[in-house]
Order: C-alpha cells, then structure tokens, then sequence
C-alpha cells in the first residue's frame, strides 16, 4: 500500500491505529453506509478525510455508549434528532447497567467470602440461631477440614444467598428432627420399620439446606455421627445411645435400597 500523508487522507490501517478501531469494522460500517471514506488513491485503496474522521470519532463513542449502530446512524443523519435526549436515554441505560454490575459484584463478595468462611453471620446471629452451645469456631474447622470437597462448594453457594431468617429456618428444621428422632427412640421405633424410614428420609430432606445427601453418603454420615466423638456427644446427648441407634436406623434403610452400609462410600463427585 502506498504511503499516504495526513493531507491526502488516511488509510484504514491508518484510521484503525489512530481510533483503536478494528480494520474489519470500518469496513462493516463503509459497507452498510454508516462511515464511508471519501477519497480513494488511483489504487483503490481508502483515504478517510478530515471530516471522515470526525464522524468516526463520533461513531466510537456512542458505540462505547452501547448505541447500536442502526441507533447512531439515527443520531448522526437525521437532523431532527433530539440528540440530549438519545443520549439522556441511553445514560439511563448505562445507569441501570452500573447497578446491575454492582449488585452481581456485591453477590461476587458474599460468594467469595462464603466460601473463606461458610457462614455469612456474625457470632452474635450464630449464637441466636444455633444456639448457646454453638461453637463459632466451627465453620472455619469445616472450612479446614472440607474446603477442598465438592459438598463445601455446594454448602457456600447456599450459604452465600441465604438470610439470617432462613438460617433460622434451617436450624429450626434441624431441631424438629432431632426432637423427633429422640421421642422415636423413646418409642422404641426399630430400624427398617416405615416410621424410622420416614425418619432417614425427614434426615435427608433437612440436610439438603447444607448439601445433597445421597443415600451411600447419609451412610457415610451416619457411621461419622457414631464415631466421632464430637457429633457422638451432641447426638447423645439428646437421647443416650441416639447416635449408634440412628446409625442402625439409616443402615436398614440403605439396604431397602439395595446399599450394602459396609461398602457405602462418600461420593465425592455427586
């Protein structure tokens, strides 16, 4: 391509350097008519003059406005265009945008701090809700111990939309359950009969507010709540022995289903 001053007119490589505008789209915008250059050299090649690109300038802002192009075509060549109004209207546009970005950035932030920290609550909401026997340090422990699991990503998306309010829902829901499992076991409910599986299923459908509990995992659950000396104690002390007599309970319903408890494992990937 020959070269060519700023008097003779600009090439489109040249127009494409100086607005930061791709080649191929000044040729999109000659095609359609929106910004033709007015000159050509004896080659055939483009020149955009002065007046060119002023009407290129313009063209890049109200494209960086979020006009579309069939909108800036209206604004550049229809001369009773109330051009303060188009742009007014599009502001407002670019107002709601901003807002919008704002709330999805602020969603961003609780969801990065729900899973740093999985609770979204202060210790005083902790307390309240769970109650005086809460431990504040749990959920960094659980953040430590499960972090890396597909269950913690699961409980922070959940942790991370959910109120103060339906925290207490939550825990509400827990303490029905447990209530329930001790008056059944004061009953002498026995495993494998309709009222304990109704119970595994209650236990199932109350822990999906912290994740997906499928049945080889409520095993797993289970056999955790048996052994570890933590949920052990909590669980006894709502009834002595509820742990183990839960364990069973669970245990006979995952058989029902075809689940042997001594193969059960955690599936990680569900």
């Amino acid at each position: 391509m020959p070269d060519t001053t700023d008097a003779e007119g600009l090439t489109v490589g040249q127009v494409s350097a100086r607005l930061d505008v791709t080649v191929r789209a000044l040729h999109h915008w000659d095609e359609i008519g929106l910004a033709r250059p007015s000159l050509r050299t004896p080659a055939g090649y483009r020149l955009y003059t002065v007046p060119d690109l002023e009407r290129l300038h313009r063209i890049v802002v109200y494209r960086e406005l979020g006009l579309g192009l069939d909108k800036i075509r209206y604004v550049l060549d229809d001369s009773a265009t109330d051009v303060p109004a188009a742009l007014r209207a599009q502001r407002a546009q670019i107002a709601a945008r901003i807002d919008r970005l704002r709330q999805l950035a602020a969603g961003l932030d609780r969801m990065i701090d729900a899973h740093e920290h999985g609770l979204l609550l202060t210790i005083e909401q902790q307390a309240a809700i769970f109650g005086p026997g809460w431990n504040p340090d749990g959920p960094v422990q659980a953040r430590q111990r499960y972090g890396d699991t597909t269950q913690w990503r699961q409980y922070a998306e959940r942790s991370a939309s959910r109120t103060p309010e339906e925290w207490q829902a939550v825990a509400d829901d827990v303490a029905r359950l447990e209530r329930a499992l001790g008056e059944a076991m004061d009953a002498g409910v026995t495993p494998g009969s309709p009222e304990a599986n109704h119970l595994v299923e209650r236990h199932r459908e109350v822990f999906a507010s912290y994740f997906p509990l499928s049945r080889q995992m409520q095993v797993c659950l289970g056999r955790m709540y048996e052994e570890d000396p933590g949920f052990a104690a909590h669980y006894d002390a709502i009834r002595p022995g509820l742990a183990t007599w839960f364990r069973h309970l669970v245990d006979a319903a995952a058989r029902a289903h075809g689940i042997d408890p001594a193969t059960a494992t955690w599936e990680e990937d569900r």
